[in-house]
């Protein structure tokens, strides 16, 4: 597995992360068991950075990162954020709150120190200096080795850095979802800030195991997001079967593809996929071996842009890009 330092901190991360919060909630039932056999075998296959929030589970998922990494605390990059308040009263970077929040995730991952903490969305009711200035705080008290923010607009990684670097910044980014392309993604790279791609599979539709929404259980959020809405998810499903062809034609798979053409974007960009099964894991740590030709590039470029619906719901997207 290749590892590399996560943009301009001392930490050395596999270019491939595990995205932990379908662990614990959203994409139907959870098994504790199955989930910490996955990131054991992470581990064991070279795969060292693990992504949870406090929020995911209503920390529920930190206090099984913390236990599946409990023996093996030294191999691991933690990342962990705060911002969402529990059950879903809102958002919050107020500095009292990031402290407080910072040491209420401590508790449930069973660690003194947090690798990298993010803010999980800017509070447009709090400047973002002074969130992040608390965050500093947490760095010089020893909590935190490295701060980094999620879904932030270029002015708002701008304002921050200038109060403390920021080491990384965690948003979606795949095939079909490119607005980071813009600004964002110049900002990160002109201040040495790695890019972590969540949802870099789509949210599961770009792995091509997708051909029907009846396949989500009741509580799959998924069955909200405008991306899966019927007429938009019959046309983008076409656009998931071409990426298919590719695939066959390569030997691989669809998601791999994905994860492929991500990689393809630079050596500062670490996508995370989520996943609580073994098996699909290990095919999305398999993609770090994969490489699109210039052609494949091309193609599946132009396929992104037929891309329909948004990637959230209304409310959610009032908070990306912050």
């Amino acid at each position: 597995m290749i590892k590399r330092k996560l943009g301009n901190s001392n930490l050395n991360a596999s270019i491939i992360g595990l995205g932990c919060m379908g662990m614990s909630e959203w994409y139907g039932p959870t098994n504790d068991e199955e989930s910490i056999a996955t990131i054991h075998t992470a581990l064991n296959n070279g795969l060292n950075f693990f992504d949870t929030a406090d929020v995911y589970g209503n920390g529920h998922n930190e206090i099984l990162v913390g236990k599946a990494l409990k023996e093996r605390r030294s191999e691991a990059v933690i990342a962990t954020k705060f911002g969402f308040l529990p059950n879903e009263a809102g958002i919050s970077g107020r500095p009292e709150y990031a402290k407080r929040a910072c040491n209420a995730s401590l508790r449930r991952l069973g660690i003194d120190c947090i690798d990298l903490y993010y803010l999980h969305r800017i509070d447009p009711n709090v400047p973002v200096e002074e969130s992040v200035g608390a965050m500093a705080d947490l760095v010089k008290e020893g909590k935190v080795k490295y701060i980094g923010l999620s879904e932030a607009s270029a002015e708002s990684i701008k304002r921050a850095y200038k109060i403390h670097p920021v080491t990384a910044l965690q948003t979606e980014y795949s095939i079909w979802v490119r607005d980071i392309e813009n600004k964002i993604l110049q900002m990160c790279r002109e201040l040495n800030i790695a890019v972590v791609p969540y949802s870099p599979l789509g949210r599961g539709f770009l792995t091509g195991k997708v051909k029907s929404t009846n396949q989500f259980d009741e509580n799959d959020f998924r069955k909200k997001v405008p991306l899966f809405e019927e007429e938009n998810f019959k046309a983008n499903l076409k656009i998931v079967e071409e990426i298919e062809e590719i695939a066959n034609k390569k030997g691989c798979k669809a998601s791999q593809i994905a994860l492929a053409w991500l990689f393809a974007q630079g050596e500062d960009i670490f996508p995370i996929p989520g996943t609580k099964r073994e098996k699909y894991l290990l095919e999305n740590i398999q993609a770090t071996e994969i490489n699109l030709t210039a052609e494949e590039l091309i193609k599946v470029n132009s396929l992104a842009k037929e891309i329909k619906g948004e990637r959230k719901s209304e409310s959610g997207m009032k908070l990306v890009n912050g």
